[in-house]
Formats: C-alpha cells, sequence, structure tokens
C-alpha cells in the first residue's frame, strides 16, 4: 500500500511540479532538465539530520559515522526509473572521490524490500544502501519524490538539494566546490 502511495505522489510531483521548500533563504533553480535544485545558505538551520538505519547486511549505520567527509545522501527506490539511471553516476563518483567523498543509498522499497540485494549485485553498487523509514522521510523535509538527493558538506551541513535526476557534473562542481573550501 504504501509503494502505492509513493508512487501517487511521484505521479503528482511530475505533473504538478511540486517540491519540498523549507523557508531558510535558500535558492531555487529549475534546470533545463526538469530538475529542481535548492542551493541552501551554510547555517546552523541547515544541520544534515543524524540517524541510524540498517544496512542491507543488518548492521546499524549513522551519519555521523562519516563525519568529516562529503556525503551525498540519495533517496531511491529499485523500481524508479530514474533512480536506475543516475546510480551508475554515483558509483562513478564514489569511485572517483573516494577519499573525499561518501555517497549513502536509502532504500525506500517497502514492499520491494527483497529487490534491494540482488539489485545492489546488478549495479555494482560500492556504496553503503541502508533502508528508510518514515522517520528519516520526515527528518529529510518529506521526501515528495524520487530521486531526492541531498549534498552535504564535511561539517555537516545540508549545501544542496537535488529533486530528480541530476547530471554527473552537477556533483562533481558541487564536490569541487566544497573541496576548495576545506
Amino acid at each position: 500500500m504504501k509503494k502505492h502511495w509513493i508512487v501517487i505522489l511521484i505521479l503528482f510531483s511530475s505533473i504538478t511540479g511540486f517540491s519540498c521548500s523549507k523557508e531558510t533563504g535558500e535558492n531555487k533553480n529549475n534546470s533545463d532538465d526538469g530538475t529542481e535544485t535548492e542551493q541552501l545558505n551554510n547555517t546552523d538551520e541547515n544541520k544534515a539530520p543524524d540517524f541510524s538505519l540498517e544496512n542491507t547486511e543488518g548492521k546499524e549505520i549513522k551519519l555521523s559515522d562519516y563525519k568529516g567527509k562529503i556525503v551525498i545522501l540519495d533517496f531511491w527506490a529499485t523500481w524508479c526509473p530514474p533512480c536506475r539511471v543516475g546510480i551508475p553516476d554515483l558509483v562513478a563518483l564514489q569511485k572517483e572521490y573516494k577519499k573525499d567523498l561518501i555517497v549513502i543509498g536509502i532504500s525506500l522499497d517497502i514492499d520491494t524490500k527483497d529487490d534491494v540485494v540482488p539489485f545492489i549485485k546488478a549495479f555494482r553498487i560500492n556504496y553503503p544502501i541502508l533502508y528508510g523509514n518514515e522517520k528519516i522521510v520526515n527528518d529529510y523535509g518529506g521526501i515528495g519524490a524520487i530521486p531526492t538527493t541531498f549534498v552535504i558538506d564535511r561539517k555537516g551541513n545540508v549545501v544542496n538539494m537535488h529533486v530528480g535526476l541530476v547530471d554527473k557534473s552537477v556533483y562533481v562542481n558541487q564536490i569541487k566546490k566544497i573541496l576548495k573550501k576545506t
């Protein structure tokens, strides 16, 4: 049932352009490909909420385990076509920036949870995949569409949010910008 709710929400999102937005002074841009990007001001209001979620091997993983690294936090599902298209770019980013970056996938597969591990193997995902829940979805503003991705700097601040498929070059530019600041 929850899967159906998410599908309806995603369809509604694509038709209406609906997106989650904090009223904190962010700059919101719609790119030519229809994705939405928010550049957030670097303030304590934008601290990424810490979480403790189970990975596919049953181990608890926390965001705070990766303190000092740039984090790309990607909310996705195995049944989501744009998510499937974007995952190879995230795999490549993890490989290219492994010293400075950690990609964390938050699977929102509810009814299709059994598909996650085979999907990881098929797509050769080289970063942790965690099983999402209602709490993390709410903590990150209520994920209205997937993929939704947050870029978190080394200090734990959310500096960008993307709704929809994002070109790899966008992430590369954001990673380089964060690396220049530190």
